[in-house]
């Protein structure tokens, strides 16, 4: 049964066409994961399946009486308990209710009392106090009024009264950026249970690639369907590039021999039949498809020089704010190849944590040692709400370094994608992902030991997220991680540390350990301390590996800065030989030297380009 059907839409918004002619079905149970490119029209395209936009042409139909949720912009704010908003959301059961309670007739209660049980109605507060605790309300939390709680803790609330509704299709729009790494497991294991049909916007690949089982691929304007999950998808598109590539190349050699071939006997008479027979085939060739593909994100980190181990120490901590203590016993140790990404719940201290780490807050007991020479970077998406308005990414560059040439202000932007246009971009005009961009740039900026990250994901699309943790991956320091994103945690992390019950302590599992110990909790069978069979092998793998590649990448960088170096020289040379007025001279053995170093020159450059590459191919096999 078909839940939904877009037929040939047209849709644009301030004039720019997002879709002309674009269709997709959509069957019952099937789960949908909407990706393309930032600025493609994947919200505007569930802002339109809801009825929020116009179309330019086409139509969409929902099946009879199919229920749709989503999740509404505005968060719920009132005096209302979470469990009553979330159990209003089933405005028929609310209906019936009401009703009931008004004393009907009663031929007319019977048929109430019999529709209620249909729809199990007795059952729903359960369901939904089991759906705001996934979300990360307990029971007193779920009793209180909305508007004791901030905007991303009541967007959690809008979530719940999507999912108690279990509708024929559900539509999510980056679903985990309020939530944290444990909620949006939980929402994970229940999209998986989900029986209806949904269509999912997120840039967290770890949720497309468990969650959904078929990819709609937003592009050209028009929307592709793929069959399975996000690596699937990647998969094909990849192959499906390679086979166009390879027809590409078949075709124009093709055409250009058949070209030689009429250009070369045309004008003789006895070829002149054959040159005419080749100049249809020609037509009849298919046209070279213009490969479209995106361009590939790139992030890279400053290298910081190496201190001695360790680089930060706590014995015996407590820290908190106030007279109110957050976190006690902290006792840890960190080294500059460490990874570390922290567990728990929000409110649990993690934040807390990093915040000591990285200088911001300091102890109310207990010690804490720092490498004298220490540098410590410390990203927070709430940073972004600091930024100048007004302000552009370079001057909050220059700001930052005011020592530094806007040429270097400018390079350290361009590590993060934030080229010569946007540089100059005010603040108010860029979009999430690249303000996100600009506070990795400032963090960064002046090759920190140790890199703080909490939740430095939130509005970065798929492409950079990938090449942030590719970036991790060459980067020389310490990480450690706050994030809800599964993917990047299991990418980036080399250990865990679990901020639970006031304490931080190693747990000693992985992300899918974790998920059962999460389970396990919650039907009461573990403590957040307790940790669960150990699983470590493939974290202490990545962590061997990235130490025994340190100095291949050493390497790499020290062949880059020579060839860099012989090639400015080289230049030097060229323009001086270039330059009439040293034949004038008539200074031959200084013509001869100049010419016997530029010949040196292109021996050596050509000898370190060999090098460079057999580095870059053994970095890229592993």
């Amino acid at each position: 049964m078909t839940v939904l059907t877009l037929r040939d839409l047209t849709l644009r918004m301030a004039g720019r066409p997002l879709l002309e002619g674009a269709s997709l079905q959509v069957d019952t149970g099937r789960k949908i994961g909407l990706v393309g490119r930032n600025g493609a029209g994947k919200s505007t395209l569930i802002r339109a399946i809801l009825g929020e936009v116009g179309l330019d042409g086409g139509d969409i139909r929902l099946a009879a009486r199919a229920r749709m949720g989503h999740v509404a912009q505005e968060a719920p704010a009132g005096s209302e308990s979470l469990l009553d908003i979330v159990l209003s959301a089933d405005t028929e059961r609310a209906a019936l209710l009401a009703e009931a309670e008004a004393g009907p007739e009663p031929a007319r209660a019977a048929e109430i009392q019999e529709r209620l049980i249909a729809i199990q109605a007795d059952s729903a507060p359960s369901r939904a106090a089991t759906i705001l605790a996934g979300l990360g309300f307990d029971a007193a939390a779920q009793a209180r009024p909305s508007s004791e709680f901030s905007g991303g803790w009541r967007m959690r609330v809008s979530l719940a009264r999507a999912l108690f509704l279990e509708p024929d299709l559900l539509l999510l729009d980056e679903p985990t950026n309020h939530l944290d790494l444990e909620a949006a497991l939980w929402l994970e294991g229940w999209l998986q249970r989900f029986s209806g049909a949904a269509i999912v916007i997120s840039h967290d690949r770890g949720m497309l690639d468990r969650c959904v089982d078929s990819i709609a691929h937003l592009d050209q304007r028009k929307i592709t369907l793929y069959p399975g999950n996000f690596e699937s998808f990647v998969r094909i598109r990849t192959e499906r590039a390679a086979q166009q590539a390879a027809q590409n190349a078949r075709i124009t050699a093709q055409r250009a021999h058949m070209q030689a071939f009429v250009d070369r006997f045309r004008a003789q008479a006895t070829k002149a039949r054959q040159a005419q027979s080749r100049l249809k085939a020609l037509e009849r060739l298919p046209p070279i498809e213009a490969i479209v593909e995106d361009s590939e994100t790139h992030f890279a980190f400053p290298e910081p020089e190496q201190l001695s181990p360790p680089i930060l120490s706590v014995a015996r901590g407590v820290v908190g704010y106030g007279e109110r203590a957050v976190l006690r016993g902290l006792d840890m140790r960190i080294d500059q190849e460490d990874r570390i990404a922290l567990l728990g719940a929000n409110g649990n201290g993690k934040s807390t944590l990093a915040k000591l780490l990285a200088g911001r807050l300091g102890l109310m007991g207990g010690d804490i040692h720092r490498d004298r020479r220490i540098r410590v970077g410390y990203f927070a998406q709430h940073q972004a709400d600091e930024l100048n308005p007004d302000g552009t990414p370079l001057s909050h560059m220059q700001e930052a370094l005011p020592r530094a040439t806007p040429a270097q202000c400018r390079s350290q932007l361009a590590r993060f994608g934030l080229d010569a246009d946007r540089a100059e971009t005010r603040v108010t005009a860029l979009s999430g992902g690249e303000k996100a961009r600009l506070l990795l740039a400032l963090t960064t900026r002046e090759a920190p030991h140790m890199l703080i990250l909490d939740e430095p994901t939130n509005h970065l699309d798929i492409d950079a997220r990938e090449a942030l943790v590719r970036a991790l991956a060459d980067y020389q320091g310490a990480v450690l991680l706050i994030s809800h994103d599964p993917h990047l945690v299991e990418l980036v992390a080399d250990r865990l540390w679990l901020v639970a019950d006031g304490a931080v302590t190693p747990f000693e599992g992985d992300l899918d350990d974790y998920r059962a110990h999460l389970a396990q909790r919650a039907r009461g069978g573990a403590k957040a301390s307790e940790a669960p069979p150990v699983r470590r092998d493939e974290r202490r793998g990545r962590a061997e590996q990235r130490q025994n590649l340190a100095p291949l990448r050493q390497r790499l960088r020290e062949v880059e800065a020579a060839m860099e170096k012989l090639n400015a020289e080289a230049r030097v040379i060229d323009d001086a030989l270039a330059d009439p007025r040293l034949y004038d001279r008539n200074k031959p053995d200084l013509i001869a030297r100049a010419t016997a170093r530029r010949a040196a020159i292109a021996k050596e450059v050509a000898a370190l380009e060999e090098e460079w590459l057999e580095l870059s191919e053994s970095l890229e096999a592993a």
